[in-house]
């Protein structure tokens, strides 16, 4: 079972039309879906199409979901002009933060206009608090989904091990020259 549950929708889009965000609704609901991934498909291979990938992404408008603390990192990302090219951001805002940290990421943005701020309400909760937690064998029901929290416990996620040599870590955590599975 996996904990968060993905749908991906590949298609030629030459054009994207009302019958594909017919699919793209009905499908998600049907399934339960927390996320769903539009793929535009280069070159489709089993039939010919008019437009180039670009304009075929373009017409498609991908959004890019991000925070605004992700967002206030853009420029440290590898290419964020191309990312602004493929994809429009949207960028979840919430009461105090500084929109300021904002403004200055976004004048300095060849194309602005591909950014839309829209606000959330703040939750209370953030990773590292859950990992502490975990660690310190308190609960987290209601700071994570259910099916999430089913697999940190079958996973033994962010468990504290013994370990002499660092003064204990958190089991999931990398340790240096490894990547998690």
């Amino acid at each position: 079972m996996a904990a968060v549950s993905v749908g991906i929708f590949g298609g030629a889009f030459d054009p994207p039309h009302v019958g594909h965000v017919e699919l793209a609704r009905v499908g998600t609901e049907r399934f339960e879906l927390d996320r769903l991934l539009v793929r535009v498909v280069e070159d489709p291979g089993h039939k010919e199409v008019s437009t180039s990938p670009q304009i075929r992404l373009f017409l498609a408008d991908p959004v890019f979901l991000l925070g605004a603390d992700e967002f206030a990192a853009l420029s440290s990302w590898k290419d964020p002009e191309r990312v602004l090219a493929l994809a429009r951001l949207g960028v979840a805002t919430r009461p105090g933060f500084a929109r300021s940290r904002l403004d200055e990421v976004l004048a300095g943005l060849e194309r602005p206009d591909r950014v839309t701020f829209f606000e959330i309400e703040p939750l209370p909760v953030s990773s590292s608090e859950i990992r502490s937690r975990v660690a310190q064998g308190q609960p987290i029901d209601g700071l994570v989904p259910p099916a999430v929290r089913a697999e940190i416990d079958r996973l033994e996620l962010y468990r504290r091990v013994d370990r002499p040599e660092d003064g204990g870590m958190l089991r999931g955590e990398p340790t240096e020259g490894t990547t998690p599975t």
